[in-house]
């Protein structure tokens, strides 16, 4: 009787069953067995328990079963977590398994007991944690592969779907102008938005207001959502659940994932974690091919740029004869008695002034330009670009002017001056993402500053601060700030030269910058340029020369070109000048070295492949420390060291007779 209930209790048990032998082979299970792991009872016969471990861990099982028919011990369910079982056909199922040893009774067998957990909440949501991250790796190698985002716009939402057993999955890209969105990619068999259709950017949108609140949004229940109108087509297509979370590139919402489904409590937070891990795989793959499409646009001006600076020097030359040639010809007894003469060559005059024009407006969008300092109205500037910030900067931003009355203009490039502001106010954003104060003040500053004291420069300073509320910069970080290239912004927010080319342009301005920062009490940037000169500029429309040239100043002329030497030459000779014309630097300072005493040296920056004109005018005044140096130049930057250039007035090509007069008015009265 006892020996009959046994065997029914081994029979019924809901647990799977299997007596094993010493060597490991299975002698006895019961259809619980049988069920869970496809075998029939006749087939469990003789099988080797290791039958039923996966592949991968077979030998770690076989060598624990050694161990433990040397020992063999009693062991409970649950004590060993993640164990799983191998099907007849090959598919795996997680189970807890228990042995108890019969040894103790005199026979030698051990039952274990496995049990099924593949529907235990904790193991079904590792087994949903597991699904959701070879979701995300198998997505994370296609983005690594693929160079192309919209292919990952197609490929993610699929893949939203799929793991996450939704109806529906939509992204949302904002448009440039951020003032509405477009469906770019969607998947699922319910999308009430069509690809490629717009959508308005406002919070009563459900990706407006993700976008609005720039977190994540999950809807229980869309008939009864009151944060945002749901459109009709929602309810109509049965949806229920919803889940969106924004896309992020660097700091910026530039859209929305959204998934939905037909079924309620469909989402939660591994959700929540598992869509926030495709939207950053999206706007990673969004953010890169912007980085490469800049990159090339970057190369592609660069390119444009050395193209235009190498041309511009030949242009300009060119530009110079003609000009040089056509004011000749306006005095020319020949034209002046012809009654149509004077209009074809002022009808060329013009051509060629247009043509001027339109060579610095190429350097000027390659920033191939010389700096051109001119009196800058600080006030007017600041307030112009406080206002132009005000539109573009997080709105948490409270700017602010703060000019002190009196304050004199400056003495500088006013685009530059611009472009270095904008440099300070980008890193005071950077320095404070949940928003603070920005304050752009000025002063005239009498004396220099003691950090300053003995540098050389002269008194008579505007000084420009940019103060903000960041977190501030701790000394070692402050100590390397202006160094070209140095950044703690992570890989790909910062190039690093920011404040450096700031640093640089107030160097080349003839001022100073100077920075005070300490960390949790934000940065102070200052900028320290140059008052003007109280005379007007001599290329300022009706300024006048200082007096006129000398008599029979002798000018050392030192020009390659051959026809740009004869036309400056002849305008020389015209204003009374005694001309010593060469085409290489060289030449000119074996005349100099000659003793022949020169009032100006006027030379062309670029002189082929010897001295450039920088380098002469250094060595000739180093024979003759009292000669006046004006330089020409055809606008090459890559022949033009501007910092060097700077000692020296300089004179652009092309110019006319007048603008020479003045210039050489200038240096020589």
């Amino acid at each position: 009787m006892d020996a009959e209930l046994y065997r029914a209790q081994f029979i019924a048990n809901a647990d799977a069953l299997l007596l094993v032998d010493a060597a490991g082979c299975i002698a006895l299970a019961n259809p619980a067995a049988a069920t869970l792991l496809g075998y029939t009872l006749a087939e469990f016969e003789g099988l080797p328990v290791d039958a039923l471990v996966p592949d991968a861990i077979r030998p770690r099982h076989a060598a624990y079963r050694e161990r433990y028919r040397d020992a063999p011990r009693p062991r409970p369910m649950g004590m060993q977590a993640d164990l799983v079982a191998r099907r007849k056909d090959g598919s795996e199922v997680p189970v807890e398994i228990a042995l108890s040893p019969l040894q103790a009774h005199g026979l030698p067998y051990v039952v274990a007991a496995i049990r099924d957990v593949s529907g235990y909440p904790r193991v079904q949501q590792a087994l949903k944690r597991a699904r959701y991250a070879e979701c995300i790796a198998d997505i994370g190698r296609f983005a690594v592969d693929t160079r192309d985002p919209h292919l990952l716009l197609q490929r993610i939402p699929q893949a939203a779907v799929d793991t996450l057993e939704a109806d529906a999955s939509v992204v949302f890209l904002l448009e440039p102008d951020r003032q509405a969105f477009r469906v770019e990619g969607s998947a699922g068999s319910v999308t009430p938005e069509p690809l490629g259709s717009r959508l308005p950017n406002r919070p009563d949108t459900p990706p407006g207001y993700v976008v609005h609140e720039g977190r994540a949004m999950q809807v229980t229940d869309y008939a009864q959502e009151t944060r945002f109108t749901v459109p009709a087509s929602y309810l109509d297509a049965g949806l229920v659940a919803g889940l969106a979370v924004p896309l992020t590139d660097r700091g910026q919402v530039v859209g929305v994932l959204t998934v939905r489904s037909r079924r309620a409590g469909r989402f939660g937070d591994d959700e929540v974690q598992f869509l926030h891990s495709l939207a950053h795989l999206l706007a990673a793959s969004l953010q890169r091919k912007q980085t490469e499409e800049a990159l090339n646009h970057a190369q592609r001006l660069e390119s444009v740029g050395q193209l235009t600076g190498g041309i511009a020097h030949d242009f300009n030359n060119l530009l110079t004869i003609i000009q040089g040639n056509l004011q000749v010809l306006e005095d020319h007894p020949a034209v002046a008695d012809d009654a149509a003469a004077p209009h074809f060559v002022a009808a060329a005059m013009r051509a060629s002034r247009r043509g001027a024009e339109l060579t610095a407006k190429l350097l000027a969008f390659s920033r191939r330009q010389v700096l051109q300092p001119t009196r800058v109205d600080v006030q007017a500037l600041l307030e112009s670009l406080a206002d132009m910030l005000r539109r573009t900067l997080d709105q948490r931003i409270r700017i602010t002017v703060q000019v002190q009355p009196g304050c004199p203009p400056c003495q500088a490039d006013p685009g530059q001056l611009e472009s270095a502001l904008l440099n300070i106010a980008i890193n005071a954003r950077d320095a404070m993402p949940d928003g603070g104060d920005l304050c752009f003040a000025a002063r005239p500053c009498e004396a220099l500053p003691a950090e300053l004291q003995g540098s050389g420069l002269p008194d008579g300073f505007v000084q420009i601060c940019i103060a903000d509320t960041g977190s501030g910069m701790p000394d070692a970080v402050k100590e390397r700030a202006f160094e070209p290239f140095f950044t703690t912004k992570p890989a790909g927010r910062g190039t690093g030269l920011g404040l450096s080319t700031v640093y640089g342009f107030a160097k080349q301005s003839r001022g100073a910058v100077l920075l005070d920062s300490a960390p949790g009490e934000g940065t102070t940037v200052s900028l320290l340029l140059p008052c003007p000169a109280g005379t007007v500029r001599a290329d300022t429309p009706g300024a006048a020369a200082h007096g006129a040239v000398p008599a029979g100043l002798r000018v050392l002329l030192v020009e390659d070109e051959p026809e740009v030497r004869s036309v400056v030459g002849s305008f020389l000779q015209a204003l009374g000048c005694q001309v010593s014309a060469f085409a290489t630097a060289e030449l000119a300072l074996l005349e100099l070295q000659a003793g022949p005493r020169y009032g100006l040296l006027l030379s062309d920056i670029a002189l082929g492949a010897g001295l450039r004109g920088t380098q002469l005018a250094k060595q000739a005044q180093q024979h003759q420390p009292e000669l006046a140096v004006l330089l020409m130049s055809g606008y090459s930057s890559e022949l033009l060291d501007a910092d060097e250039a700077s000692a020296w007035e300089l004179l652009r090509k092309p110019f006319t007779r007048e603008e020479l007069a003045r210039a050489v008015a200038r240096l020589t009265a």
